[in-house]
């Protein structure tokens, strides 16, 4: 018996091992599904995201919010730089989360695409076209040998004339959808679930600004919110039709947290 049971137990951890080996040789591929179906390292590379400073879009009637949460990582850093919003075009703007570095490669790809478009057509580029772009270069870097996906996640912002004002968010798999109110990065999914109670469709901007501070004012690590640590931008039509693009400035950002109740001492007394 003892002899039967001890051999149970050898070939019980020689599974395990073998298995530990399977999961591993599909762990270390891109280009290679795992018996579960499942790209590995496209997950890895979703769950760095994770691990970024919170993204939240609002869509609004007259416009489009963006708002970050930005990583001091020293005190040191200069906190007036901007690492998490970039405007494309005219007509679109972004917001990431990850690895910045990718973000940076693949946002100077856009905006090759949308300045070879206005060079052919003569009109800016359409909104989800230009996404639908830059998302087949990401899902090529999930096909093929040798490449890792982009560690980055974006919200996009833009307006077109086919389809007016436009907000969507693209995954390092090269997934896309167009959204009323989403979040990316750090506690995404419980940003998400406050957006799905608080947000109405056919709220303005400033109801649109206001319910994403109140969204990253739940989600975000840190307790208090000051415009050093976060980024804001909106998108709008302007009243001469023309699409404006604005990044707000920290003077702006502070009078919203006032006017919002989330400032540092207000949300102290509360």
């Amino acid at each position: 018996v003892n002899f039967t049971t001890n051999v149970h137990r050898v070939v019980a951890r020689r599974d395990r091992r073998n298995l530990v080996a399977m999961a591993r040789r599909y762990d270390s591929r891109t280009t290679i599904f795992s018996p579960e179906g499942r790209l590995y390292q496209v997950e890895y590379a979703m769950e760095a995201i994770g691990h970024a400073g919170a993204c939240v879009g609002v869509l609004a009637q007259d416009g489009i919010v963006l708002a970050a949460e930005k990583k001091i990582t020293s005190k040191l850093l200069d906190t007036s730089t901007r690492e998490k919003m970039y405007r494309i075009d005219d007509h679109v703007a972004c917001a990431v989360a990850g690895i910045t570095s990718d973000a940076n490669i693949l946002i100077d790809k856009t905006r090759e695409m949308a300045q070879r478009y206005m060079l052919v057509y003569q009109e800016p580029i359409p909104v989800e076209q230009l996404v639908q772009g830059v998302c087949d270069r990401k899902q090529g870097y999930t096909q093929f040998g040798g490449l890792r996906p982009f560690g980055v996640s974006f919200l996009f912002a833009g307006w077109d004339r086919h389809y007016g004002l436009q907000l969507y968010q693209s995954d390092p798999s090269g997934n896309y959808g167009g959204w009323k109110a989403t979040a990316i990065g750090a506690n995404h999914q419980a940003a998400t679930s406050m957006l799905k109670q608080e947000y109405v469709p056919d709220c303005n901007l400033v109801d649109a600004t206001a319910l994403a501070l109140k969204v990253l004012s739940k989600s975000m690590d840190s307790t208090t919110l000051s415009a050093e640590k976060l980024e804001m931008s909106q998108i709008m039509l302007g009243a001469d039709g023309d699409i404006v693009y604005k990044i707000l400035t920290d003077d702006e950002v502070n009078k919203l947290l006032q006017d919002s109740g989330q400032a540092a001492g207000q949300q102290e007394e509360g």
